[in-house]
């Protein structure tokens, strides 16, 4: 990926803000808005050497992260997700599931996954060794996935999903954060979407790993082929953890192949975007500290909101397959067909994000999206002829999840501080936005295929919600960067400077107010 260019550079006068767009008034050098506080190192650069050092450290850090966690997320979908495609390959008939009981299995998984979410982030957050902490959680939920072929009771089946469900609780909330602790707000929606490809990557291999698992393993060794499924994919998931202890980074202070003055840049780039030091500042807070700021600020129940309404529509992807086989295809012939919608899904979320980092702009990147995901699960409900129900699907999954990613990095855009605090917010809203996962596969029992038209209408109803709270988080960020404007006191940005008010933060809160800090929309 092309690296971003670094922060542009004007004049002290330059202090004009674009509500819309710009996120902090910009200075005539790299240095902050209070002298002396940047390192030595960075106050000595002129903004052309900045510049290129900047550039050559992103190239860096992108080259070592990105590829990886994307290619970890994929196979942390695939193992979440191959129950769909294991029930067309036999696994509820040899478990004998009856009733809503492989229902209760696809669910249980949200179960442990939304308890563990918020204590792993804020574990991670004291950590700072991501790259131990998410590799380790890799290599057990790829033993635990494996160990599913061995399931042989409805009993066993419960007992890995759920457990699998707690240990990969661990990766998507904590690489949310990984990224925030790297990368400045302006760059994070197209490192997110960039992240959540993996999941779609994983969709459209899903079906055709799992047809080619059918075809060439069922039997072999006296295993069924779901059991094969199980076992060929949890050994990759172990073999790929194992590389990931040597590559992925840690936080810009904590990183062992960066030098020093790399290490002053990278971390001194976050202060001077937020106002403060992720790592520094990590180290000086309790465990439930940011937990607690997080739930006091309207803003994280409004993003809460908002990301629900796309969580709880996505789910449609959970048993995609099921869905796909309602076109009347052949069991081979439904799992290729899954392949396309994910692989025009990923081409919307980039260029949704590019197009979201380049204009600055947030809500309409992220209200826009639902409303051709309204229309799409509307024509699912309403058909069952191939062309257009087909149609609905390969527009639906894109058109939701383009919107559900630039959601995503609006947390870190909006409770960017201080570091427990961001953490908290991003698990605390995965996980409860997750709860629709727990709900959601009772949505498509068999009964209702071809069309599943209650799940479809439900579907629909939560993009309007999804549109609708982030209108009015839009209104919200609005006023406050008004009140910004007049000078007047915003908790969680310069509530130092008001006598009697509880303190979130140190000292940045008065330099990210000074540049000119406003949140973006």
């Amino acid at each position: 990926m092309a690296p971003l260019g670094a922060s542009p550079t004007h004049t002290d006068t330059d202090t004009k803000i674009n509500s819309n767009e710009v996120e902090f008034v910009e200075y005539a050098s790299s240095a902050p808005a209070k002298p002396g506080r940047a390192p030595a190192y960075v106050r000595n650069l002129t903004p052309e050497d900045r510049k290129r050092i900047e550039n050559s450290l992103r190239r860096k850090v992108d080259t070592r992260l990105l590829p990886m966690i994307v290619l970890i997320y994929v196979m942390n979908y695939l193992d979440r997700n191959n129950i769909a495609a294991a029930k067309l390959a036999g696994l509820e008939r040899d478990l004998q599931l009856t009733g809503d009981q492989f229902q209760t299995s696809v669910s249980i998984l949200f179960v442990g996954y939304l308890l563990m979410q918020v204590p792993s982030n804020l574990l991670l957050n004291k950590l700072g060794k991501p790259s131990l902490y998410l590799p380790g959680c890799m290599v057990v939920w790829g033993i635990i996935s494996g160990a599913t072929a061995g399931c042989q009771t409805y009993g066993g089946l419960l007992a890995c999903r759920f457990i699998l469900g707690f240990v990969e609780a661990a990766y998507f909330p904590g690489c949310l954060y990984y990224l925030s602790a790297w990368y400045t707000r302006k760059e994070l929606v197209k490192r997110t979407a960039l992240l959540y490809s993996g999941s779609l990557l994983s969709g459209a291999f899903s079906g055709l790993i799992t047809a080619g698992i059918t075809n060439g393993l069922d039997g072999a060794r006296g295993l069924s082929a779901w059991r094969w499924l199980f076992i060929v994919e949890g050994a990759i998931t172990v073999f790929i953890a194992l590389f990931a202890f040597f590559i992925l980074p840690d936080l810009p202070r904590t990183t062992s192949w960066l030098s020093e003055d790399e290490k002053e840049l990278a971390a001194w780039r976050l202060e001077e975007d937020i106002g403060q030091d992720d790592w520094v500042d990590s180290k000086q807070q309790t465990f439930l500290h940011g937990a607690k700021l997080a739930a006091k600020d309207p803003k994280a129940w409004l993003l809460l909101a908002t990301i629900y309404g796309f969580t709880s529509a996505g789910t449609v992807t959970t048993l995609f397959p099921s869905v796909v086989k309602g076109l009347g295809r052949g069991n081979i012939e439904t799992l290729l067909l899954t392949t396309p919608p994910y692989l025009i899904a990923v081409i919307a979320i980039l260029c949704n994000a590019w197009h979201a980092d380049a204009s600055g702009e947030r809500y309409l990147h992220i209200a826009g999206p639902p409303v051709l995901a309204f229309i799409s699960f509307a024509i699912a409900a309403g058909t069952t002829k191939f062309a257009p129900r087909y149609l609905a699907m390969c527009l639906m999954v894109g058109a939701n999840y383009s919107g559900y990613v630039v959601a995503l990095s609006w947390i870190s855009n909006v409770l960017p501080r201080p570091p427990s605090k961001r953490a908290a917010a991003l698990a605390g809203i995965n996980a409860l936005s997750n709860v629709a996962q727990i709900y959601s596969p009772y949505l498509y029992p068999s009964s209702d295929a071809p069309r599943y038209a209650k799940a479809m209408y439900v579907n629909l109803s939560m993009s309007v919600v999804s549109i609708v709270f982030a209108t009015i988080l839009r209104f919200h960020l609005i006023g406050l960067n008004k009140k910004l404007d007049r000078g007047e006191i915003v908790d969680g940005v310069n509530s130092r400077a008001a006598p009697g008010r509880s303190v979130e933060e140190g000292e940045g809160e008065e330099v990210a107010v000074d540049r000119g800090f406003r949140f973006l929309y």
